[in-house]
């Protein structure tokens, strides 16, 4: 008698690696031996072959080839099921490209599909057409007659559903190949769990890297658009997204400004004012949690905006949020076709999206901080302006007025006079000066000319992402009636806006000035300028505040490039 030693090795080895699997799956194989054993060798293969790998899409992959081989099917596919009954991926086997792209879009999980989602147990047919589910089949699609069908089952939940079509041969699928590819479903719901988890640790890793870069950039002084910046590109990088938005509340909170967009179609979102209601973006600002879309593009959520979202699928929507405040939301989007976003990838999103919303509360905290500091030196200020300047010009003033008695040339005594004159012009200038640095202690800052002009920058600082030079002269909030500061803060909001949407400037120098009974504001910033087509409604809106009070606006480009804006107007 002749022993075959390489069967006898191939067995043993065999034998080996089945003892490393889970006991279940054992179970499962050795029932299968006791039938065919070439089928039980293949099987055993196929089992090993999709355990290999800890990439989850290449692990789906691999399923749906073996299934194929297993159970000797010329087609094969796997469908992950999502929310209800909808499927969110679809991978099949055996149709070539040139006939997906003849078929049309992947199925959802509808007629057959939809059966065994809704019902998730084996499924054999022989001939498809004749189940009450069967909807049919789309044009250019392959004909398809006996059908086996099984769910994938991972940790007791279904993950989603093995579809077997045309047995080759032109045969029935059998109970062998039922129990076959029931088991090969069982070593898949093994697989995919090890997937999902190496996927999870490797998602894990990646956020604690970013939220480092985050924390270390969040020191003082850091640049808040930098890190609001940093916090969308690591997100959208670490989730493979095709797009990043980052949205805040606007003043009165009834809607939210996109400040930041970067991606595909980032021109579309960018610079947007959108209603909380009607907004995908506001029902996670209002639902303070994470809201997922498998297909933004028709998400019945967004009723409201300019369309904005073809050619994009899945999506998501995070709230950032310190204590009980939401400060803004973060948006990500893919292409349409790939893979939606999973519980593994977005569960630390919300506390990542808390950094964004930290490196705000910081920012905001270290603008207190400084307008606080500001405020003080004014005080300061004043009273020294008070109580040494003015007393001091004053002195002199009165010095120099009893001095003209003693001066008999003509031409001294009206010198002495102009110069009495000049020093009055001089103090109330400067007790205008002191009124601004103390307008916040009688709570009438909200009146003062200076004080409003400040704040209108200060609020402008963070679309521009800097700080524009300010530069105020006159009898600001003396020698302006109330009417045309109203007009100055409009006209000046109006063009810093402008300025951030369009000018892509990094410097905006500012002047306010009341000379000779006239007001001049300028704008000047160093950007690309003019341009020499699109909407002007709001410079004509600025041209018509100057005429309705007699006086006119200039649009000039300097010579180091740029635009100038000039708002000049009579004072009364």
């Amino acid at each position: 008698m002749v022993v075959d030693d390489d069967r006898t090795d191939r067995r043993g080895d065999a034998r080996r690696r089945l003892d490393a699997l889970p006991d279940d799956l054992q179970q499962r194989l050795e029932a299968v031996q006791l039938g065919s054993g070439d089928t039980a060798h293949l099987l055993l293969e196929a089992v090993l072959s999709v355990g290999r790998g800890l990439d989850l899409p290449r692990v789906l992959r691999r399923i749906v080839e073996a299934a194929v081989v297993v159970v000797d099917a010329e087609y094969g596919a796997l469908g992950v099921v999502g929310e209800g009954t909808r499927l969110t991926q679809f991978l099949p086997v055996g149709v070539t490209q040139e006939q997906q792209d003849a078929i049309g879009p992947l199925p959802a999980g509808h007629g057959i599909l939809g059966e065994l989602i809704r019902h998730p147990r084996p499924l054999r047919l022989a001939e498809l057409a004749e189940h009450p589910s069967s909807y049919g089949f789309p044009p250019n699609h392959p004909p398809m007659h006996s059908f086996l069908g099984v769910p994938i089952r991972v940790r007791d939940e279904v993950f989603g559903n093995l579809y077997l079509t045309e047995k080759r041969g032109g045969g029935e699928f059998d109970a062998q190949d039922e129990t076959v590819l029931s088991t090969l479903a069982v070593a898949a719901g093994v697989a995919i769990e090890n997937a999902r988890l190496y996927e999870e640790a490797r998602y894990r890793q990646r956020w604690l890297v970013a939220n480092g870069e985050i924390v270390a950039s969040l020191l003082p002084g850091a640049d808040e658009m930098r890190v609001l910046e940093m916090i969308v590109e690591h997100a959208r990088r670490i989730l493979s997204a095709d797009l990043g938005v980052l949205a805040l509340p606007t003043e009165d909170g009834s809607a939210v400004r996109v400040a930041l967009a970067s991606g595909v179609d980032a021109e579309a979102h960018r610079g947007l004012v959108l209603p909380r209601v009607g907004s995908f973006v506001g029902a996670a600002f209002d639902a303070k949690k994470p809201l997922i879309s498998v297909d933004v593009e028709n998400d019945p959520r967004i009723t409201a905006g300019p369309p904005r979202w073809a050619g994009l699928g899945p999506a998501v929507a995070v709230p950032m949020i310190t204590g009980e405040r939401v400060r803004g939301v973060l948006l990500l989007a893919r292409v349409q076709e790939r893979e939606p976003f999973t519980e593994p990838e977005t569960a630390p999103l919300l506390t990542f999206a808390g950094q964004a919303a930290l490196a705000m509360e910081l920012a905001e905290q270290r603008r207190a901080a400084e307008q606080l500091a500001l405020l003080e030196d004014h005080d300061r200020i004043a009273r020294d302006l008070h109580d040494l300047a003015i007393q001091r010009l004053f002195a002199t003033g009165m010095t120099l007025q009893s001095a003209v008695r003693f001066v008999d040339h003509p031409e001294a005594s009206e010198r002495l006079l102009r110069a009495v004159d000049d020093l009055d012009e001089t103090i109330k200038i400067i007790r205008s000066t002191i009124f601004g640095l103390r307008a916040h202690e009688s709570g009438r800052a909200s009146h003062g000319l200076r004080v409003r002009t400040v704040t209108a920058v200060e609020q402008a600082a963070r679309p521009l992402g800097f700080t524009p030079s300010l530069h105020m002269e006159g009898l600001i909030d003396t020698d302006v009636p109330a009417e045309i500061a109203e007009h100055v803060v409009a006209v000046l909001g109006e063009a810093l806006s402008n300025v951030a949407r369009h000018a892509q400037a990094t410097t905006v120098d500012i002047s306010l000035i009341v000379r000779g009974g006239r007001l001049r504001l300028s704008v000047t910033d160093n950007g690309v300028g003019m341009p020499s087509h699109g909407r002007r409604s709001g410079l004509s809106n600025l041209a018509k505040r100057a005429e309705s009070v007699g006086g006119e606006l200039t649009v000039e480009t300097p010579e180091t490039g740029g635009t100038r804006l000039v708002w000049s107007v009579p004072l009364p």
